[in-house]
């Protein structure tokens, strides 16, 4: 499993999220899985203005505007530009291998000119552009599993009328709510979407597979055990598979902290959706 990882892309943010810092723990709790470290260039003020204003882009680059996390520390902000740049790179692996990984997070809040909520660039449809721009992909579809609504990616979509060609479900929206949640019938919604893509002819899926929809989340409180995550990624990669999607993924929210500040509960979540693509896809790509 290819995974597209710099330590440049790992900075604690100095908040309340540990997203900021989390890839570089991600990825050291992946090693012993067989997975394959690879390189990538950084997103460029060009790529973040395919999804956004340029005036957004220029200010929050040059510490004008406060980055997605409440700050304008220039190792955060930078940050957000090798997160973005390893979706872009998974994106196009995923074409290749039919699947690999960004370890990242912090994307779908992100507006057209505005960011919060731990998100500053709107990494997926930054991806999307800049494959459609190299004549990669005509059709693609993002699945969002973290637990909130993908506000900022639905806003960016009909802002700039891409609803024709990118297919958009969001947890946060068309998942059975926290009250009234059923697992079963969210799970049924996924599939549905997944083949409904394939029948579009999509041909590129990136799946953010939050962790925070875990019910004992303390941001969310959310609303699935482990068994039913573990089956929430199996069944978003089998059908994939199966529907000869490629499919990009990265990691999303998940916000559970030890006292010493440790994330051990966010990456076992994380190691069971990337022992799930394993199982499914194996190790392409692998030498």
């Amino acid at each position: 499993m290819k995974v597209f990882y710099d330590p440049r892309m790992s900075v604690d943010s100095g908040g309340y999220s540990p997203s900021g810092s989390k890839p570089a723990a991600v990825v050291a709790d992946w090693m012993d899985l067989g997975i394959e470290v690879c390189g990538f260039e950084p997103a460029s003020a060009a790529d973040l203005c395919l999804a956004h204003s340029k005036k957004y882009v220029c200010n929050v680059l040059s510490g004008s505007a406060p980055n997605g996390h409440g700050n304008s520390i220039p190792e955060v902000t930078g940050a957000t530009q090798w997160t973005c740049g390893s979706m872009i790179a998974a994106a196009r692996q995923a074409l290749i291998d039919g699947v690999a990984c960004s370890p990242s997070s912090g994307f779908h809040h992100a507006g057209y000119d505005s960011g919060g909520g731990f998100c500053t660039f709107n990494g997926l449809i930054v991806a999307i552009e800049k494959l459609r721009s190299e004549g990669l992909i005509e059709r693609a579809a993002i699945l969002d599993c973290d637990a909130h609504f993908g506000d900022g990616t639905d806003e960016i979509i009909h802002r700039l009328q891409l609803d024709s060609w990118i297919g958009h479900w969001t947890f946060g929206r068309d998942a059975v709510g926290a009250r009234g949640y059923r697992h079963k019938q969210t799970m049924m919604a996924i599939e549905t979407f997944i083949r409904d893509c394939k029948v579009d002819g999509c041909n590129l899926m990136l799946y953010q597979a939050g962790a925070d929809a875990h019910l004992n989340d303390p941001l969310h409180a959310g609303v699935m055990t482990s068994e039913e995550m573990r089956e929430r990624d199996k069944l978003v990669f089998s059908h994939c598979r199966q529907c000869a999607i490629p499919v990009s993924w990265d990691l999303a929210g998940g916000y559970a902290r030890e006292p010493d500040g440790s994330i051990p509960k966010v990456l076992a979540l994380h190691r069971a959706t990337m022992e799930e693509a394993i199982a499914v896809f194996g190790l392409p790509g692998r030498k």
